[in-house]
């Protein structure tokens, strides 16, 4: 769970971060930010960063969602050859 919640929290930043210098460039281009073209900029942008600068976490998250993957499917392998030998 640990690498879950730190992988979310980076892609919260990373958002966030990226949100306030998109509105900030836009504010001081313009004068005034709009709010829904900075939040469909921030987005793409936050998602292509994240693929680079999140690397390593993503990595973590999903070595750890394969381990317990296995560790289900051992067990539910030993519950059915139990079933089978009553």
């Amino acid at each position: 769970m640990k690498e879950f919640w730190i992988y979310t929290l980076a892609r919260i930043a990373l958002f966030a971060v990226t949100w306030g210098m998109v509105a900030g460039a836009w504010l001081l281009v313009t004068g005034e930010a709009s709010l829904g073209w900075s939040l469909i900029i921030a987005f793409i942008l936050s998602g292509i960063g994240s693929y680079v600068v999140l690397q390593g976490p993503r990595e973590a998250l999903a070595q750890r969602v394969q381990t317990r993957a296995a560790s289900a499917t051992t067990r539910y392998e030993e519950m059915r050859s139990k079933e089978d030998t009553d």
